[in-house]
């Protein structure tokens, strides 16, 4: 995929699922642009992806190229319940996506656990995976790479 193309995954298994969650790693996003619609077992959230297969054609270009941000919609289908901690439905406060993570309770459901930095998690009890991320479009330019000191859990 090159830099200028929009990116559309979709997940129907848990590994597919890990694939999607290194994209939209360190997405920044708020509450306010999460929708959960019950009726529908949908979870959607619009986020601003950090584009990381740019930023690697950036990096070997030496920094002569900006980074990027793309606006992404990330939607979970086949959703029974949403658990938040740490997350006020109306709140402002920025979010940053670390992880996307799947326990498997009674195959094919589970959990998806939607993990922010500042000890914020998003629940989602499933059906089964099955997730879509899409690029809307709207793409600028950004100076800062996110950086994170890995835990090794030593």
């Amino acid at each position: 995929m090159t830099n200028d193309q929009q990116m559309r995954l979709i997940a129907l298994e848990p590994e597919d699922l890990e694939v999607i969650s290194s994209h939209v790693q360190d997405s920044l996003l708020r509450a306010t642009d999460m929708a959960w619609r019950p009726r529908a077992g949908s979870f959607t959230m619009i986020i601003n992806r950090f584009d990381w297969s740019g930023a690697e054609d950036a990096a070997a270009k030496r920094g002569r190229k900006p980074f990027e941000r793309r606006r992404a919609a990330l939607n979970f289908d086949r959703v029974i319940e949403v658990r938040h901690m740490n997350i006020g439905q109306d709140d402002e406060t920025v979010l940053e996506l670390l992880a996307i993570l799947f326990e498997e309770d009674e195959a094919p459901g589970g959990a998806i656990s939607l993990v922010f930095a500042g000890d914020a998690m998003i629940r989602l009890i499933v059906e089964c995976v099955e997730v879509q991320v899409e690029d809307l479009g709207a793409v600028w330019a950004t100076k800062l790479r996110p950086d994170h000191e890995m835990d090794d859990g030593a």
